[in-house]
This record gives C-alpha cells, structure tokens and sequence, in this order.
C-alpha cells in the first residue's frame, strides 16, 4: 500500500516537468520561427497537450523503472552483501599520485594537440578589451578584475620581453589548460571514489578531454571556462563534505570548498549573486532540519562571500577601477521597453518619449534587435539613470501593463536559447569582427582578435572548429544537435535533479542547487550563448552516473 501511494504521488512531478517542457518546445519554436509568442493557436495548444501527456508518461515510466531496480536490489541485499562491501571500499578510493597525473596528462595532451591546431588559442569574447585595461592601465568593474589581471597581465609581460602578443596568449591559454583538465580528473577521481568502473570513466574521461564544445573553452580566453570548472569542483566538494564523518576532515574539506567558492565568484559576477542566495537557502532549511552538524557547513557558506567581498573590494581599490555601470543589471528591462517603442513608438506619449530619450537615444532605439541587447546597452546613460532612477521604473512598468506579451517576447528572446533545445544559437548574424562575419552561427567565438593572430600549426584541426563554431552543421544534425545545445542539457539536468529527489538514490544532493540558481541568473543576461552555460557539458555527465548509473556500473567493474 505504501509502494502504491509513493507511485501516486511522484505523478504530480512528471506533469510537471511535462509540462515545462512542452511549453519550451511549443513557445521556443514560436520564437525561433516568428519572433514572438502566440498564445492564441490552436494547434500550437493542442501540440502543447499532446506533448505534455506524452513527456510526462516517459518521465513516469522511467522513475517507475528506475523503483523497481533499486527495490530489487534492496531485496537482495543478502546475496550481493561482499559486492556491497567491495563498493563501499571502492567508495573510499581514489586515484593514487600516479593514476592521477597520467589521466591528467592525458586530458592535457588531448586538448594539447588542438591547441596546436588553433594556436595561440582562442582568443575572443572581451579579450582585446581586457587586455587594453591592462596596458592603458585604466580599469573597470564591468569584467573580473581577477581575470583581467590574470589574461592582460600575460599577454603584456610576454610582450614586453619578447616583443609576441601569441606568446602571452598561448601562455595564459596553456595555464588555464592545465588547471582545467586538474579539476576535469579530479571529477574524475571524484567518480572513482563512489564505484566508477573503468569504461564508465573512460567515456566521461574521453567527453571531458575530446568534446568539441568543452575544449573550445578549456582552449578559450574567456572567463567561462574557468569559472563553470569552479562552480562545479564547489559542488563535488560539497558533496564530498557530506559524506566526511571526522571533525578534522570536515574542516580540511571546509577550506577547499572555500577557495573553490571565492575563485568561483571572482570569475564571474552573477557567481557571487547565485552563492549568496544558495547560502541564505541552505543555512534556513539546516536550522529548521536542526541539523546537529551546522558549523563547517555555516563556515563554508558564509567565509567564501566575506572573503571574496574583502579580494574584490581591494583589488578595485588598488586599481582605482572605475564603477557605476547599470546595463547589465538592466537588460531585460532596456530590451523591453525598448522593443514597445521599436515597434509602436505611436503608443508612446510626447512626455513618454522625452522620458525614454533621457536613458536611450533615438539612435540607440533604432537599433533594437531581439536576440541581443549590447548595442541598446552601450547607448544606455548610466549618469541619468543614477540622477533619476524613479522615471526610469515607473515608464517601464506603465508600458509593460499596457503591453504584457511585448514584455514577454522581449525577455524570451534574449533566453529562449537556453531552454529550447531546437534553438540555433547565431544571436550575432550579421555582425562583423575581428576576422571574419557571422552568417549561419554564432555558436562559438572562434577568432584571435588582436593584437594576437592565428598561425596554426595543424590545419585541418583549425578548419574544423571553425566549421563547428561559424556554421551550423551541428546544429542541424537531429539527436546529435542536442549533445551541442545548451537548452538539451539543461533540460536533462532538471531531470536529473528531479529524479534524485523522487528515487532518492542519493541523499545531500543540495550542492547541485547552486548550479541551479546560477542558471536562472542567465535568463536575465543580454542574450543566449553557449558559454554561459557550458558549466552544464561538465555537470550532466556527473550526475548521470550518480543518479542513474550509480548502484549497478559500480558492481559490474568492480
């Protein structure tokens, strides 16, 4: 009877997740066709139905499975109890010094050889600017100073004795190789510690090393990679702190999380605004549990912000980094009004479009395009908006009740990449950089923009990232296109996270919440692009083998 009413009630979830799901597909392929949302089609209502009765039926089937395995092997826990103890002793080993390094090396040699072939390395994304604030010396607060340090520092000391701005590149590209691919083996080690036989670490081994969308950004100037191999080692360190039962490596473990959580946050702002949330959640929900071992967790939580706020705050000082820009706080906003009157600047009184053209020209108005907000927001006047942020709110929500879906639209739009799996991710068509313009894809950055240049030294690997990165081939290809969409990712991680809860295969799952929250900061970002997500390519694998893989891969190795 028990079983019976446990069935039942996992029926509310899978209806939910279906539901989700199928209005991602429906109004995400909307968006990608036409631009905007139409609630009112019929038939798009009666494919939204049919979806969610059939998704949810699939999630409800496989949890169903996924029940009667783990019940079966509760009921034979007598048969299988030297299996068991063998899995817990392989619970509590993992590499050794040697295994280590050579799995490591073999990750670096992996993405070692495309390096070569893309050398210096991609240098995109912010790059050319970050490097500038170093040489200019004049800084702001818009990119990480840390990495901006890190990058421009690089690229100038290499420059200055060797008279190479490649060399400072591929120095800095190479450093970041090799910390990616420590951290990619210790999630490695991480799975071997909880039973990961051979060939499943072998695959997840050859996914971390050999994937193209991961090595773009282990090979990638930007920010992304280091900060996603940050945010997930928190997470895999948290949960290694569950399962720690001594007071002493607790606190070891404590400190680790620490470092982790601050490089984290140093990396990329909406890290620190997802870790504040996280912690305010964790810490409320451990006080109601009246969990017995709060301190290392509270310690852990709470050190990480102190200490990243003091390394910020100084770091700026010392650079007399300049503050006050709003844009990317305001993006949603900026890109909703802004589409109202792109559209029906008619609707917009004579006071109205006086109020308007103080934070956005005419100009700037024009030049709206609904995938992406970094024109509107380099027009934006930061100084009249901090002389009079009252008009400012009160125009956008008068014209956001007056027009609801133009809002919508204007916010989906910018993210709708991120949850529809179908979406081709080309959010900069048209525009021209460094090296070439983008026509079919904007899916990776690619370029080195200056003062570097390519030289590649093998050219057919060249040739290829390039096709991956600036053509939509990949895109087009049905089922292999998910492995390389944000959105299919994310939807398997939800999953994921829903059957941990359901099945409860794994208790102290919470880390994973993080990540979460860091998502849903995306969806008020300027548009949909692939590295801010790429945290989830080193996730999904991860999880897959915890959540679903867990109980039997391990046995079957062992």
């Amino acid at each position: 009877m028990r079983n019976q009413k446990s069935k039942n009630k996992t029926w509310l979830m899978p209806v939910l997740f279906g539901v989700g799901m199928s209005l991602s597909l429906v109004w995400g392929y909307q968006l990608e066709t036409s631009d905007h949302i139409d609630i009112g089609n019929i038939g798009m209502l009666l494919i939204f139905l049919l979806l969610s009765a059939v998704i949810a039926a699939a999630v409800k089937y496989s949890w169903c499975r996924l029940e009667a395995g783990k019940n079966k092997e509760t009921g034979g826990i007598t048969v299988i109890t030297g299996a068991r103890t063998m899995l817990q002793a392989a619970r509590r080993r993992g590499y050794t010094g040697e295994e280590f390094f050579k799995v490591w090396m073999m990750l670096a040699a992996c993405n070692f050889v495309v390096l070569l072939g893309v050398f210096p390395g991609f240098f995109v994304y912010d790059a050319q600017t970050e490097v500038i604030e170093v040489l200019s010396r004049s800084f702001n607060t818009h990119h990480p100073l840390l990495h901006v340090l890190l990058l421009g520092g690089s690229v100038a000391f290499f420059h200055k004795f060797t008279g190479n701005y490649n060399a400072g590149i591929f120095f800095y590209i190479l450093c970041q190789m090799l910390l990616m691919t420590h951290i990619f083996t210790y999630y490695l080690n991480f799975l071997k510690k909880h039973g990961a036989g051979v060939k499943a670490r072998r695959i997840i081994g050859a996914f971390f090393g050999l994937f193209p969308t991961i090595v773009m950004y282990t090979l990638c100037s930007c920010k992304d990679g280091l900060f996603s191999s940050f945010l997930v080692m928190t997470i895999v360190l948290m949960l290694e702190w569950e399962e720690l039962t001594g007071r002493g490596e607790k606190k070891k473990k404590a400190w680790e999380i620490i470092v982790s959580a601050v490089l984290m946050m140093l990396f990329r702002h909406n890290g620190f605004y997802a870790y504040i949330v996280f912690a305010l959640v964790v810490m409320i929900s451990a006080k109601i549990m009246r969990e017995k071992d709060r301190f290392h967790r509270v310690t852990f939580l709470i050190a990480p912000v102190i200490i990243y706020f003091c390394i910020n705050t100084a770091i700026g000082a010392v650079l007399s980094a300049e503050t006050g820009e709003h844009q990317e706080m305001l993006t949603v906003p900026i890109q909703q009004i802004s589409r109202v009157y792109y559209y029906n600047p008619e609707n917009f009184s004579g006071e109205e479009k006086e109020t308007l053209h103080k934070y956005l020209s005419e100009e700037a108005l024009s030049h709206y395009t609904p995938r992406i907000s970094d024109i509107l927001k380099m027009y934006f006047d930061n100084k009249t908006y901090e002389e009079d942020k009252a008009s400012f709110w009160k125009l956008w929500a008068k014209k956001g009740i007056e027009n609801p879906m133009s809002y919508l639209n204007g916010w989906f739009l910018t993210s709708y990449g991120y949850w529809y799996p179908g979406a081709v991710i080309n959010v900069y068509q048209g525009n021209t950089v460094f090296t070439f313009t983008y026509e079919d894809s904007s899916y990776f950055g690619y370029e080195v923009e200056l003062p570097g240049k390519r030289h590649s030294a093998i050219p057919f690997i060249d040739a290829f990232y390039r096709k991956l990165s600036i053509e939509k081939f990949q895109q087009n290809i049905p089922v292999l296109s998910l492995l390389f969409s944000p959105a299919a990712y994310f939807w398997v991680f939800l999953y994921l996270m829903m059957t941990a809860a359901v099945i409860r295969r794994e208790a102290g799952m919470y880390p994973w919440i993080l990540l979460g929250l860091v998502w849903m900061t995306i969806l008020l970002g300027p548009t949909y692009l692939v590295r801010y997500t790429v945290y989830l390519w080193y996730a999904v694998p991860i999880l897959i083998y915890t959540v679903l893989l867990h109980n039997n891969d391990a046995v079957e190795d062992l």
